[in-house]
């Protein structure tokens, strides 16, 4: 699955997601984790109440299923989820590599139902047809 970063200086999610210059993409398995892309934003980024300056970051996030950011606003917040995209707030910077480890450790184990949802992000639905029970109508 694909995980998104709010990141000033690329290391850590430090960044409000609207202010963000920066959106870091990694791959995240069990097996482990790599970096995909880095996206950068230009322009006027301080608050301001423009919600047009989300588009770009939207677009850039739109295959990931999970969002670590150090604040994100209501409308912003409401999007991202709209997008079934699972947004996290980090109360103080926390390194990208230490978050994605952790994140690893948990694929690894019994994650958690939360977890198990937005993995499966993108995914096909599968119904098994052949073990249909009969439904009986009382």
């Amino acid at each position: 699955m694909k995980v998104a970063f709010s990141t000033q200086d690329m290391q850590r999610v430090d960044a409000h997601f609207g202010w963000a210059k920066n959106i870091a993409i990694y791959e995240l398995s069990a097996e482990g984790h790599h970096f995909l892309e880095a996206v950068q934003f230009d322009g006027e980024l301080a608050e301001d109440g423009n919600e047009d300056k989300l588009a770009p970051k939207l677009e850039a996030i739109k295959d990931c299923a999970i969002l670590y950011v150090a604040a994100i606003g209501g409308s912003g917040a409401a999007r991202v989820v709209a997008m079934k995209i699972h947004p996290i707030k980090v109360n103080e910077p926390e390194a990208i590599h230490e978050i994605l480890d952790k994140l690893q450790v948990v694929l690894q184990g019994t994650p958690p139902p939360w977890l198990r949802k937005v993995m499966n992000k993108g995914a096909e639905k599968a119904f098994n047809f052949d073990d249909e029970e009969e439904l009986s109508h009382a």
